[in-house]
């Protein structure tokens, strides 16, 4: 089942849940599942709130919800760059279930390479040496859809856009998982997506971004509330008007480390 199918809502809410296997390198318990209902089969990932790890900055037990809310951004915004993704009653209690999506073999959008093998087009994020003190570059490709999750990024206020967070589909598609250190108040953005600091904002994005901000004067901001704390839901309203304020994608604030480590 792929991420755009209409049914894909309707099996991770009512679909029994078969855990297959763990995740082993998350840091929080992130299940593999298969799923059924009325003889739709698919897969996805469920987190169960009681595997979250604590963390200092981020309330206990609502990362779950952080997900959702950062699925509602993305499907109000109009781009659908996240997996469907809600929360329901799992084999280890409440948690987040989202739809697994198979990605492109051979189709990297984020790479770590040596200067001279940066791929056409693509935009330098940072230099740096590996272990053995042999330059490197970070790297990503100047895609429009990535340059949505991009935006998408700064409006959820990521913590942690990982290269291995962003999933090239067969179909295409560029999407985002693993959102639940998102949506502090505080400026928290750390990615790999920095290719285009200063560069105006597309005339689509400054578009739905009035868009979005015009939602969340009404049924959105309800949504919202479900699982994040009203400040979280200003601070989301701030962030845009920051984002049309300026007109271009922000540099890093200085107050935070900028990429995430490891950056994959």
């Amino acid at each position: 089942m792929r991420a755009g199918d209409p049914a894909a809502h309707e099996l991770l809410r009512h679909g029994r849940l078969d855990v297959q296997g763990r995740l082993v390198e998350a840091s929080n318990a992130t299940l593999f599942c298969a799923i059924e209902a009325d003889g739709v089969q698919g897969q996805c990932v469920y987190k169960p709130v009681r595997g979250e790890r604590p963390l200092w900055d981020f309330p206990d037990g609502t990362l779950a919800g952080r997900e959702v809310a950062s699925y509602l951004l993305s499907e109000a915004i109009g781009w659908g760059l996240i997996p469907p993704t809600l929360l329901r009653d799992g084999p280890f209690g409440p948690g987040m279930v989202q739809l697994w999506v198979d990605t492109e073999e051979d189709s990297q959008l984020v790479d770590i390479v040596v200067p001279d093998e940066v791929p056409d087009g693509w935009l330098a994020v940072l230099r740096a040496q590996d272990h053995h003190g042999d330059p490197v570059v970070l790297a990503h490709a100047d895609h429009p859809q990535l340059q949505r999750l991009a935006v998408l990024d700064v409006v959820i206020n990521n913590a942690d856009r990982k290269g291995g967070h962003i999933l090239h589909a067969p179909d295409g598609r560029v999407l985002g998982v693993d959102h639940g250190v998102s949506l502090n108040t505080d400026d928290k953005l750390r990615t790999v997506l920095w290719g285009w600091i200063g560069d105006p904002l597309p005339d689509e994005a400054v578009d739905r971004l009035s868009e979005l901000r015009a939602l969340l004067e009404g049924d959105l901001a309800a949504e919202l509330a479900e699982h994040i704390t009203p400040k979280e839901i200003q601070a989301v309203n701030v962030r845009i008007e920051r984002l049309l304020e300026t007109g271009i994608f922000p540099a890093p604030s200085g107050e935070w480390p900028a990429i995430p480590w490891p950056a994959f």
